[in-house]
């Protein structure tokens, strides 16, 4: 590996490897065949230009220059699909920052509500739908708990991640909450888990009304004529096989799971940066391309040690499948509720620290990576953050971002 020096002549820091191959390479050596072969919507062609075309040409490009050793970069725009595996780095580290930011010196609670795979034909084809009643119903649970007199007794407040896939690219459709461990009560006072942080809610417990409520509100929607129903399960347009099935579905095990509480500030952080932005298959998985198939690593969870496995799939199966976790349009994947929803949350945050006061939360930073929250770090110096000074659209349209930098540009005439 080439190590490049910086402005002072000392050695910088060597740039990490990229991954050999993307998912945009996948779309650009098979996409035409499959977009020929099979019904695509309008959408998931869309996240397939996109992706394809990200950072390589289609989006125009742009010149940015480093202030700290005036090394200019000059490169292609990115697409900013929130379905591109390159293109979530600096959305994720500014909504890191900001959630670091309301950080409160408690215990914090990793929780996951997880709907059945027998969901699968369904969800398909009423994504928006089952998304928004997992939501409404895993957080009107958490919040009922919170409110019960015999538990916290108060108003709690947290964020929710939705996540449609597993390891294997297959549906696996579930939601996770990062929780402050406390609920605001009715007389101001802060009110904390009575397990001792052992815990924050029996999850049999909670198991039993999140399926209460997601059965309730599926219900609602299939009588209500909402509910879209598939040809491959047309006999559940026949109310009474409708019910047998939803008996079925209530049969089987409904997963919720709550972690032990995160210790630290640093640990609340490293949880956020996991989950959030993440899209259904990162680059750095991916193995090989050749051949028509794709070879991937994903986690083995089966396994007790929890080890890396490898993968092959045809490539139009592969591409099916990272399709199918694209998100209806105009669909938030990440949510606030409680003390934490938008609009009340400045005020209850500041009444919130006020009565904790008498502790506090250790400075967090996120960690500074190929991208920060302010833009890209130098690949020269690796210490300065390359500033933007003009761009040109997809439409060749110039926009220049920053004129008392432009004299810098090679070749650049600014008389």
């Amino acid at each position: 590996m080439a190590y490049p020096f910086n402005k002072t002549g000392e050695t910088a820091t060597p740039i990490p490897s990229r991954p050999k191959w993307e998912v945009a390479d996948i779309f650009r050596r098979y996409g035409r065949e499959y977009l020929a072969t099979h019904s695509v919507p309008t959408k998931q062609r869309s996240v397939m230009y996109d992706i394809e075309h990200c950072r390589k040409n289609g989006f125009g490009y742009h010149a940015d220059i480093c202030d700290n050793c005036g090394e200019v970069d000059i490169g292609h725009n990115s697409c900013r699909n929130r379905h591109c595996p390159k293109c979530q780095g600096i959305n994720q580290r500014k909504w890191v920052k900001a959630r670091v930011k309301e950080l409160l010196p408690v215990p914090y609670y990793h929780m996951v509500f997880t709907l059945p795979h027998r969901l699968f034909p369904v969800s398909l084809y009423n994504k928006a739908l089952i998304y928004e009643l997992l939501f409404s119903s895993a957080s009107e649970t958490i919040l009922t708990f919170g409110k019960d007199p015999n538990r916290l007794d108060g108003e709690m407040g947290f964020y929710g991640l939705l996540h449609s896939w597993g390891q294997n690219l297959w549906h696996h459709i579930h939601t996770h909450f990062i929780v402050p461990g406390g609920a605001l009560k009715d007389d101001g006072t802060w009110n904390e888990s009575k397990y001792g942080g052992r815990f924050l809610f029996p999850v049999q417990a909670l198991s039993e009304v999140f399926t209460g409520k997601f059965i309730e509100g599926l219900k609602q929607a299939y009588y209500d004529g909402k509910l879209v129903i598939p040809d491959d399960v047309e006999y559940l347009k026949d109310e009474l096989e409708f019910d047998n099935w939803v008996n079925r579905l209530v049969s089987k095990k409904w997963v919720v799971y709550c972690k032990s509480p995160l210790k630290s500030a640093e640990d609340v952080v490293k949880y956020i940066g996991r989950y959030t932005h993440r899209v259904a298959i990162s680059n750095y998985r991916l193995k090989s391309i050749d051949n028509g198939e794709i070879l991937f690593s994903y986690k083995d969870y089966k396994d007790k040690e929890i080890i890396w496995k490898e993968m092959t799939l045809e490539a139009p199966k592969f591409i099916k499948r990272f399709l199918w976790h694209v998100l209806p349009t105009g669909f938030h994947k990440i949510r606030h509720f409680g003390f934490l929803a938008n609009g009340k949350k400045k005020a209850k945050l500041e009444q919130i620290s006020n009565l904790l006061s008498s502790e506090s939360v250790e400075d967090v930073q996120a960690p500074k990576e190929e991208e920060t929250s302010e833009g890209f770090i130098c690949k020269v110096c690796r210490k300065g953050i390359l500033t933007p000074v003009y761009i040109v659209d997809r439409f060749g349209n110039y926009i220049v971002s920053n004129f008392s930098l432009l004299k810098f540009m090679p070749g650049f005439n600014t008389c």
